[in-house]
Protein backbone atom coordinates (compact mmCIF):
# COMPACT_ATOMS: atom_id res chain seq x y z
CA UNK A 1 0.00 0.00 0.00
CA UNK A 2 1.41 3.13 -0.81
CA UNK A 3 2.36 5.55 1.98
CA UNK A 4 1.82 9.69 1.35
CA UNK A 5 4.53 11.42 2.71
CA UNK A 6 5.26 15.38 3.38
CA UNK A 7 8.47 14.95 1.78
CA UNK A 8 10.04 18.28 2.32
CA UNK A 9 8.51 18.42 6.21
CA UNK A 10 11.23 17.30 9.33
CA UNK A 11 8.44 16.95 12.24
CA UNK A 12 9.81 17.29 15.53
CA UNK A 13 7.98 15.71 18.78
CA UNK A 14 8.08 15.40 22.45
CA UNK A 15 6.99 16.02 25.90
CA UNK A 16 6.06 19.58 26.94
CA UNK A 17 9.42 20.23 28.69
CA UNK A 18 11.39 18.16 26.15
CA UNK A 19 12.92 21.40 24.08
CA UNK A 20 11.18 20.53 20.44
CA UNK A 21 10.92 24.43 20.41
CA UNK A 22 14.54 25.39 21.04
CA UNK A 23 15.56 22.16 18.72
CA UNK A 24 13.57 23.72 15.79
CA UNK A 25 15.04 26.96 16.07
CA UNK A 26 18.54 25.53 16.39
CA UNK A 27 17.64 23.85 12.94
CA UNK A 28 16.12 26.71 11.36
CA UNK A 29 19.22 28.73 12.14
CA UNK A 30 21.56 26.39 10.90
CA UNK A 31 19.97 25.99 7.66
CA UNK A 32 19.72 29.54 7.39
CA UNK A 33 23.55 29.84 7.67
CA UNK A 34 23.70 27.18 4.68
CA UNK A 35 21.48 29.80 3.14
CA UNK A 36 19.07 26.18 2.68
CA UNK A 37 15.42 27.33 1.82
CA UNK A 38 13.79 26.71 5.56
CA UNK A 39 10.09 27.72 7.13
CA UNK A 40 9.26 26.75 10.15
CA UNK A 41 6.27 25.85 11.87
CA UNK A 42 4.25 24.74 14.91
CA UNK A 43 1.56 23.28 15.81
CA UNK A 44 -0.99 24.48 17.25
CA UNK A 45 -0.68 27.57 14.92
CA UNK A 46 -0.87 31.09 15.17
CA UNK A 47 -4.06 31.29 12.78
CA UNK A 48 -7.85 31.50 14.37
CA UNK A 49 -8.13 27.95 15.32
CA UNK A 50 -4.68 27.83 17.04
CA UNK A 51 -5.32 30.77 18.70
CA UNK A 52 -9.04 29.34 20.42
CA UNK A 53 -6.67 25.91 21.30
CA UNK A 54 -4.37 27.91 23.64
CA UNK A 55 -6.78 29.45 24.97
CA UNK A 56 -8.58 26.37 26.51
CA UNK A 57 -4.97 25.58 27.36
CA UNK A 58 -4.95 28.38 29.68
CA UNK A 59 -8.34 27.48 30.87
CA UNK A 60 -9.53 30.75 29.55
CA UNK A 61 -12.45 28.81 28.55
CA UNK A 62 -13.93 24.99 29.29
CA UNK A 63 -15.28 22.60 26.43
CA UNK A 64 -15.09 18.88 26.54
CA UNK A 65 -12.28 16.38 25.15
CA UNK A 66 -13.92 15.52 21.86
CA UNK A 67 -13.85 19.08 20.67
CA UNK A 68 -10.62 19.96 21.94
CA UNK A 69 -9.21 17.03 19.79
CA UNK A 70 -11.78 17.94 16.90
CA UNK A 71 -10.42 21.66 17.40
CA UNK A 72 -6.56 20.20 16.72
CA UNK A 73 -7.67 17.99 13.87
CA UNK A 74 -9.30 21.24 12.26
CA UNK A 75 -6.31 23.57 13.26
CA UNK A 76 -4.27 20.68 11.55
CA UNK A 77 -6.74 21.01 8.24
CA UNK A 78 -5.82 24.91 7.83
CA UNK A 79 -2.03 24.31 8.37
CA UNK A 80 -1.67 22.24 5.48
CA UNK A 81 -4.91 22.72 3.50
CA UNK A 82 -5.44 26.96 3.92
CA UNK A 83 -6.14 27.84 0.18
CA UNK A 84 -3.65 30.92 1.20
CA UNK A 85 -1.07 29.44 3.29
CA UNK A 86 -1.39 25.68 3.64
CA UNK A 87 1.98 24.39 3.94
CA UNK A 88 1.14 21.36 1.97
CA UNK A 89 0.19 23.07 -0.95
CA UNK A 90 2.51 26.05 -1.30
CA UNK A 91 6.77 26.28 -0.52
CA UNK A 92 7.48 22.68 -1.90
CA UNK A 93 10.38 24.17 -2.27
CA UNK A 94 11.61 24.81 1.14
CA UNK A 95 12.47 22.40 4.68
CA UNK A 96 9.38 22.68 6.36
CA UNK A 97 10.56 22.13 10.35
CA UNK A 98 7.45 22.23 12.16
CA UNK A 99 7.42 22.22 16.08
CA UNK A 100 5.06 19.24 16.30
CA UNK A 101 1.89 17.40 14.10
CA UNK A 102 -0.74 15.00 14.51
CA UNK A 103 1.84 12.54 16.50
CA UNK A 104 1.49 15.27 19.45
CA UNK A 105 -2.50 15.10 19.17
CA UNK A 106 -1.96 10.96 19.19
CA UNK A 107 -0.35 11.04 22.39
CA UNK A 108 -2.35 13.88 24.31
CA UNK A 109 -5.68 13.75 23.04
CA UNK A 110 -6.18 10.02 23.26
CA UNK A 111 -5.47 10.36 27.06
CA UNK A 112 -9.10 11.22 27.44
CA UNK A 113 -10.37 10.23 23.82
CA UNK A 114 -9.98 6.79 22.56
CA UNK A 115 -6.60 6.34 20.28
CA UNK A 116 -8.55 5.25 17.60
CA UNK A 117 -10.94 8.24 18.24
CA UNK A 118 -8.07 10.87 17.47
CA UNK A 119 -6.46 8.50 14.59
CA UNK A 120 -9.58 8.51 12.45
CA UNK A 121 -9.60 12.65 13.04
CA UNK A 122 -6.20 12.45 12.20
CA UNK A 123 -5.71 10.67 8.67
CA UNK A 124 -2.83 13.37 7.65
CA UNK A 125 0.25 12.44 5.26
CA UNK A 126 3.11 11.31 7.78
CA UNK A 127 5.91 13.67 7.11
CA UNK A 128 9.42 12.22 5.57
CA UNK A 129 11.38 12.91 8.46
CA UNK A 130 10.38 11.86 11.85
CA UNK A 131 11.85 13.20 15.27
CA UNK A 132 11.53 12.38 18.36
CA UNK A 133 13.45 13.70 21.73
CA UNK A 134 12.87 11.13 24.13
CA UNK A 135 12.67 12.76 27.62
CA UNK A 136 12.38 11.76 31.05
CA UNK A 137 9.41 12.70 32.62
CA UNK A 138 10.91 13.75 35.49
CA UNK A 139 13.47 16.02 33.67
CA UNK A 140 10.67 17.39 31.46
CA UNK A 141 9.16 18.98 34.68
CA UNK A 142 12.34 20.45 36.67
CA UNK A 143 13.17 22.46 33.33
CA UNK A 144 9.11 23.56 33.18
CA UNK A 145 9.49 24.94 36.57
CA UNK A 146 13.16 26.13 35.96
CA UNK A 147 11.63 28.14 33.06
CA UNK A 148 8.65 29.65 35.23
CA UNK A 149 6.69 28.53 32.57
CA UNK A 150 2.55 29.47 33.32
CA UNK A 151 1.49 25.45 34.44
CA UNK A 152 -1.29 24.43 31.51
CA UNK A 153 -3.87 21.94 31.04
CA UNK A 154 -1.17 19.28 30.02
CA UNK A 155 1.53 19.98 32.51
CA UNK A 156 1.60 17.31 35.30
CA UNK A 157 3.92 14.13 35.75
CA UNK A 158 0.52 11.73 35.78
CA UNK A 159 -0.96 12.88 32.46
CA UNK A 160 2.33 13.08 30.78
CA UNK A 161 3.14 9.36 31.65
CA UNK A 162 0.01 8.45 30.07
CA UNK A 163 0.99 10.73 26.98
CA UNK A 164 4.05 8.96 26.70
CA UNK A 165 2.93 5.65 26.24
CA UNK A 166 0.60 7.00 23.65
CA UNK A 167 3.88 8.57 21.79
CA UNK A 168 4.79 4.80 22.13
CA UNK A 169 1.91 3.27 20.72
CA UNK A 170 1.64 5.86 17.55
CA UNK A 171 5.05 5.24 16.92
CA UNK A 172 4.91 1.68 16.68
CA UNK A 173 2.57 2.12 13.71
CA UNK A 174 4.97 4.81 11.20
CA UNK A 175 5.09 3.08 7.98
CA UNK A 176 8.57 2.40 7.31
CA UNK A 177 8.91 5.05 4.90
CA UNK A 178 9.10 7.78 7.50
CA UNK A 179 12.59 8.23 8.73
CA UNK A 180 12.64 7.89 12.36
CA UNK A 181 15.38 9.25 14.69
CA UNK A 182 15.05 9.02 18.61
CA UNK A 183 17.25 11.39 20.33
CA UNK A 184 18.27 10.91 24.36
CA UNK A 185 16.38 14.36 25.84
CA UNK A 186 18.29 13.87 28.50
CA UNK A 187 21.56 14.99 26.67
CA UNK A 188 22.24 18.95 26.84
CA UNK A 189 20.75 20.93 24.25
CA UNK A 190 24.02 21.17 22.37
CA UNK A 191 24.30 17.58 21.99
CA UNK A 192 20.79 16.95 21.37
CA UNK A 193 21.42 19.44 18.58
CA UNK A 194 24.66 17.29 17.16
CA UNK A 195 22.66 14.49 16.69
CA UNK A 196 19.76 15.73 14.90
CA UNK A 197 22.57 17.55 12.74
CA UNK A 198 23.77 14.45 11.90
CA UNK A 199 20.67 12.68 11.31
CA UNK A 200 20.11 15.36 8.77
CA UNK A 201 23.65 15.47 7.04
CA UNK A 202 22.66 11.71 6.52
CA UNK A 203 19.27 12.29 4.40
CA UNK A 204 20.14 12.65 0.83
CA UNK A 205 15.99 14.05 0.90
CA UNK A 206 17.15 16.50 3.24
CA UNK A 207 20.59 17.27 1.82
CA UNK A 208 19.56 17.82 -1.50
CA UNK A 209 18.22 21.71 -0.54
CA UNK A 210 21.52 22.48 0.47
CA UNK A 211 22.95 25.03 -1.67
CA UNK A 212 26.24 24.16 -0.71
CA UNK A 213 28.27 21.39 1.02
CA UNK A 214 27.56 20.50 4.45
CA UNK A 215 29.95 21.43 6.84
Amino acid sequence: MEVSLLENWIVLEGLDGSGTTTQSERICHWLDELEVPVIPTCEPTGGPIGRLIRSFLRKEAVTTPLAIAGLYAADRDDHLHNPQTGLALHHKDSLIISDRYFYSSLAYQSVQVPFETVSMMNRYPHPRYLIYIDTPVEICLARMKKRGAAQELFEYKEYLEEVTSFYERAFSELPEEVKFLRVDGSMEIEDIFLHIKEFMQREPGIRAFFSTSTP
